[in-house]
């Protein structure tokens, strides 16, 4: 494909030149910008050969490299810093909804053969007893229909008649975006394709909406059909976004066709692994005491709603949290809060899961959160990605925690959690000296009276005063200090390095 294909050049002119923009924000991923000098050259070129550019209004075009997070959300900061009206977001994306400005997505299309895919769906679901929902990546959104067209040639040729074929395919639910609409569809694709079932395309309007990651699918709707009775058939490479259908449903039977090399993976034990892991951190999480909320998004929409909302939820666990924005997390920069037992990233659902293996401390989703600080909150195996749905599906419960001790799995016993009346008092009068700050049961007596088993801090202040060491130490003394002569010369070869030489 030429390069006005792949970045649908044409659509972009039309979107720029019906919305009158003058200044544009072009985000191109890091695999991408090399690209970027022709993707501007080839609009310019677009716009000036439009015939319907009679307000001869200078476009501006701003290319934008090394995203403050995650290169799937659109940068609305760096696009206010250059004061744009719009922001053209190329390559893969979440499609999470913005907060201040209009964006229009090009999802790239990445290379498939479309016979190859619907030869393999058509093989698998002629031996499935399930039927099937077909998910894909945005980057294969372009060939969602060529493959439909080869499945019902496939079908033809393949003793399995169509009836007996119960694919669905998912839709793109939007590709231009207005904060306005509050992430409604602008294009005008909703509800189901259709598929290949004995009633062709009828009654599916009216069925069960399901959505993640950008696409959106209904099926029908019965007593006895639950998402659960089907299989999972997603198009695209092992990446984020995979990971999140497998977390998201993962009581359903999920297998991969790999584009790049025209087969299908069967295999999704490695992502189901994940959960594990989660469900060890929430553990974790819970005998925490200091908590750091990362912010992963500044343009999301609602992400402050969820950032109170962690607050507000840490608080009432009796635990100190502290708010940090940082850009992109990384070892480096987290192993300067030592103090904090765990962190809760808030970003969008493909970026929000980290491996923090690497890290000192843990890091969690919102999700885990909930089930880590609302004491009696038991996981059911289902697991809520993006932070908007945990706005509606768990919203903020102003309840006591429980007062009975709780059993820590990872400590082997029954702990306390932090008194709930001393926490009121300190962040009324927020006059709680660092002295009796350390003195505050630090250390408390067990059964036996001769053991002394020691409490980790419950606020960056106790964390510190306990520290062994406070930085330099200042001597007060009234003599004066002596002075020593440093080396002269250069790093390669010093004055008294040099004479040393010359003697030798």
């Amino acid at each position: 494909m030429d390069l006005e294909s792949i970045y649908e050049v044409s659509r972009t002119a039309s979107f720029i030149r019906s919305r009158n923009f003058t200044r544009v924000a072009l985000q191109f991923p890091d695999e991408l910008l090399k690209d970027s000098t022709r993707v501007v050259s080839a609009l310019r070129e677009k716009l000036r050969s439009g015939e319907d550019s009679g307000s001869n209004k200078a476009v501006g075009f701003y290319v934008m490299a090394d995203t403050t997070y995650g290169s799937c959300c659109v940068d609305e900061v760096a696009a206010s810093h250059i004061n744009a009206n719009c922001v053209i977001h190329y390559g893969h994306t979440c499609l999470s909804p913005t907060s201040t400005l209009p964006a229009l997505f090009i999802f790239g299309k990445a290379p498939i053969s479309a016979s190859n895919c619907a030869e393999n769906l058509s093989n698998y679901a002629s031996t499935s007893d399930k039927p099937i929902v077909v998910l894909f990546g945005l980057e294969y959104a372009h060939a969602m229909q060529d493959i439909k067209d080869a499945l019902v040639m496939e079908s033809s040729r393949s003793e399995v008649s169509t009836s007996r074929l119960q694919i669905y395919f998912a839709d793109v639910m939007c590709s231009v975006m207005n904060p306005s609409e509050n992430f409604e569809i602008s294009n005008g694709l909703s509800g189901l394709n259709g598929g290949l079932t004995a009633n062709h395309g009828s009654g599916n309007a009216m069925g069960t909406q399901y959505s993640i990651g950008g696409l959106s699918w209904n099926l029908p709707e019965s007593p006895t059909n639950i998402l659960h009775d089907y299989l999972l058939y997603w198009v695209g490479a092992d990446n984020a976004a995979f990971a999140n259908v497998v977390l998201t449903f993962s009581g359903c039977e999920i297998v991969r066709y790999d584009a790049a090399e025209n087969r299908i993976v069967t295999d999704v034990s490695a992502q189901r692994r994940i959960l594990k892991r989660r469900y060890y951190l929430v553990e974790k999480a819970k005998d925490a005491n200091i908590i750091g909320i990362l912010v992963g998004t500044l343009g999301v929409a609602g992400y402050l709603h969820m950032i109170h909302q962690m607050k507000d939820l840490i608080t009432r666990a009796g635990k100190k949290a502290y708010t940090l924005v940082m850009g992109r997390p990384n070892p480096a920069k987290l192993a300067n809060f030592p103090e904090c037992d765990v962190f809760v990233y808030v970003s969008c659902a493909q970026t929000t899961l980290l491996d923090s293996k690497e890290f000192l401390a843990p890091i969690i989703t919102p999700f885990e959160a909930m089930l880590a600080f609302n004491r009696g909150s038991q996981w059911t195996g289902a697991y809520v990605m993006e932070f908007q749905d945990l706005m509606t599906s768990f919203p903020a419960e102003q309840r006591d925690q429980l007062e009975e001790a709780r059993f820590s799995f990872l400590l082997g016993g029954y702990v306390e959690d932090f008194d709930q009346e001393e926490a009121s008092k300190e962040n009324g009068d927020g006059t709680l000296a660092l002295v009796k700050a350390t003195e505050k049961a630090l250390h408390v007596l067990d059964n036996d009276p001769q053991s002394v088993t020691k409490v980790t801090a419950k606020s960056g202040g106790e964390y510190f005063a306990a520290r062994s060491f406070h930085g330099l130490e200042i001597r007060n003394s009234s003599l004066p200090e002596p002075f020593i002569i440093g080396r002269a010369g250069k790093a390669s070869g010093y004055n008294d390095e040099k004479s040393k030489q010359e003697s030798l």
